[in-house]
């Protein structure tokens, strides 16, 4: 059966769309069913249909499934035809050159639980490897321990009709296990409408499997179990396709958490690969090979296929990184570990920027956050910048710039249990405004959304296509649980809105206020720990009194001596009152995000003290 048959023509496919469309076609010659599930209902849109047999698989992030499965009768799929008008299911969303607009009737039906499975993707049989001439390329062994320094590998991924995103090829080779494939495939592609031609860069960040069979060879290992990945997906017409688009992404793979320095390259190299083939990686793998090592805390200047980048490494991966304004130029000067800075950051928050400071205190407590966007580059640039705001602070909960639901952690991060502590998702598909929808917080990034109003005693105003509502969530921030403890900064606040509407200078200028601003808040929140902790140092005379071992370690941390300390010496932030200052450092100590910043702060202590 091929996909083809099914859809418009001439309209490309995204991997997300091809699933959705290939369900709908074995769903189409049937009512759309409700199934009933232990008190609780799922449509149809919650149920892949995994073969033209009818065994129907449960997908509800609602509710936790047994390991069985359901038979219904179901017309084979062979002999299903899609009707030339047809929206989509649920929620009315704008259509996308990608993904047509989908309707189905529903009908009730009730099921028994024992007749239920989890979900499963609709590709999940499908191999998303295959070799191609970027596999069969050599390189000298030197080249790539040098290579690895920095990156991993190039993969290159491609949309197969038959198949869906696969990747094409990895240069230089290195192994990848089925589930690193099928991440890396699916999250290399845009999940949202983008354009009918162009190109887009995104990032976003898999689990990489432990190297434990022989048939995975020597590979590069991460540091954190992750790989990071920075794609530049390109989208054009081609009229030899049967589609009449073609679809590709080059992502550069590394275990560096180096987001502003990665996307540069990937800027550079991305168009020149689409333009020039297979050379520009062998060339970009020379380059990089050349370079010195990436040592913590020094100035580099690297050379890229004619580019010549002065970059700056952080100290450590919680370093924060600030730059000089208004000296600072962002096409020559990298700070490697920020959030790019192209386009203005402050274009992301703009419909939030009034809720900014609720929602950094939310960050350092811990608070999990959905990020919903437009397009992977959207929330990949966010999730980055709300990292790098929060830095000397370790982040506690896992973080994703982009998170689809094909990642093999879907069921992990996204089910009906409350949402991990500290956790960044960022997310483009109108699915997770649902299966989230118990989460405390949710930021939805974008410029402000203005729709006409119409009175409700006049006749409503057709509202024109470019204001028609977004799919998913309309810019902005929204909280259950969070009231503020601090004061905004409203000079700032004026100024950044302002800025705003101002030139692409402007916007600059004003995104890099609001980020020195919070990093500024960030290091002013720990000042009165900081005060206390030198009070548990051991002087000189206690060391050389007695030289045991324990007096080379700071004294334990006491909460209510803390408290004294805080009371006598007070903070710098502009709390609104003594007792929601009070109120917020006892939120902090409990969570884990400072278990990890003292442990590091008592390490730091005994390292002194025992090279003394």
């Amino acid at each position: 059966m091929r996909l083809h048959q099914f859809h418009q023509p001439n309209l490309p496919l995204t991997s997300t769309s091809y699933s959705f469309i290939l369900f709908l076609g074995r769903s189409m010659s049937t009512p759309k069913l409700q199934i009933q599930l232990n008190d609780q209902s799922l449509s149809l849109d919650e149920v892949d249909v995994t073969d033209s047999r009818g065994n129907v698989t449960a997908n509800s992030p609602s509710s936790t499934l047994s390991n069985t499965s359901l038979t219904t009768q179901q017309t084979p799929l062979d002999e299903l035809s899609l009707p030339s008008n047809i929206a989509h299911i649920g929620n009315t969303i704008s259509s996308s050159p990608s993904s047509p607009v989908l309707e189905v009737p529903r009908k009730q039906l009730n099921l028994p639980r024992s007749q239920s499975v989890p979900r499963s993707a609709t590709f999940e049989n499908k191999s998303r490897r295959r070799n191609s001439e970027v596999d069969v390329l050599s390189v000298e062994a030197d080249v790539v321990t040098k290579l690895r320094r920095w990156i991993h590998a190039f993969a290159i991924v491609e949309f197969d009709l038959d198949v869906g995103p696969i990747v094409d090829g990895v240069y230089p080779g290195m192994y990848l296990f089925p589930s690193e494939t099928e991440n890396l495939a699916f999250s290399a592609f845009p999940d949202s409408s983008q354009f009918q031609e162009g190109s887009e860069d995104h990032s976003f960040r898999i689990r990489q499997e432990a190297s434990t069979f022989p048939s995975a060879g020597k590979r590069p290992v991460s540091n954190d179990g992750f790989l990071y990945c920075y794609s530049h997906f390109t989208q054009r017409k081609d009229k030899t396709s049967k589609r009449g688009y073609h679809q590709r992404a080059l992502v550069i793979l590394t275990h560096l958490q180096y987001p502003f320095l990665f996307t540069v390259l990937s800027k550079i190299l991305g168009p020149l690969f689409e333009q020039h083939g297979t050379p520009m990686l062998e060339t970009a793998c020379h380059n990089i090979a050349t370079w010195l090592d990436p040592t913590p805390g020094i100035a580099l200047e690297l050379g890229f296929l004619g580019s010549v980048l002065s970059v700056d490494i952080p100290l450590t991966e919680d370093t924060q990184q600030l730059v000089a304004q208004p000296k600072f130029d962002i096409s020559t000067q990298v700070v490697a570990a920020a959030s790019p800075f192209a386009p203005p950051p402050l274009l992301l928050f703009e419909a939030a920027l009034s809720h900014m400071w609720s929602i950094w205190e939310c960050l350092v407590l811990c608070e999990p956050l959905l990020i919903f966007g437009a397009s992977p580059a959207e929330t990949s640039q966010a999730v980055w910048w709300l990292r790098d705001v929060l830095k000397p602070i370790p982040l506690a909960g896992d973080f994703r710039p982009y998170f689809t639901i094909h990642d093999g952690d879907h069921s992990l991060l996204v089910n009906r249990l409350p949402p991990k502590p500290g956790i960044l998702l960022g997310v483009t598909n109108p699915f997770f405004e649902r299966s989230c929808a118990h989460w405390p917080h949710m930021l939805s990034v974008g410029r402000k959304v203005k729709l006409p109003e119409s009175s409700a005693t006049s006749t409503p105003t057709p509202v024109p296509s470019t204001l028609s509502k977004p799919a998913g969530p309309r810019p902005g921030w929204r909280t259950k649980t969070h009231n503020r403890y601090i004061s905004k900064d409203k000079s700032l606040l004026k100024r950044i809105e302002e800025a705003s509407s101002g030139t692409t200078k402007q916007k600059l200028e004003a995104s890099i206020a609001l980020r020195h601003h919070f990093c500024s808040r960030t290091n002013e929140l720990l000042l009165p720990l900081s005060r206390y902790l030198n009070t548990l140092i051991p002087t000189p005379a206690e060391m050389k009194k007695d030289r045991s071992a324990n007096t080379r370690r700071m004294k334990p941390f006491n909460r209510d001596q803390f408290f004294v300390s805080l009371k006598t010496h007070g903070s710098t932030l502009p709390f609104r009152s003594a007792a929601r200052r009070k109120e917020f450092y006892e939120r902090w100590l409990k969570t884990p995000a400072f278990g990890l910043w003292i442990a590091r702060q008592e390490g730091i202590v005994h390292g002194v003290l025992e090279n003394k």
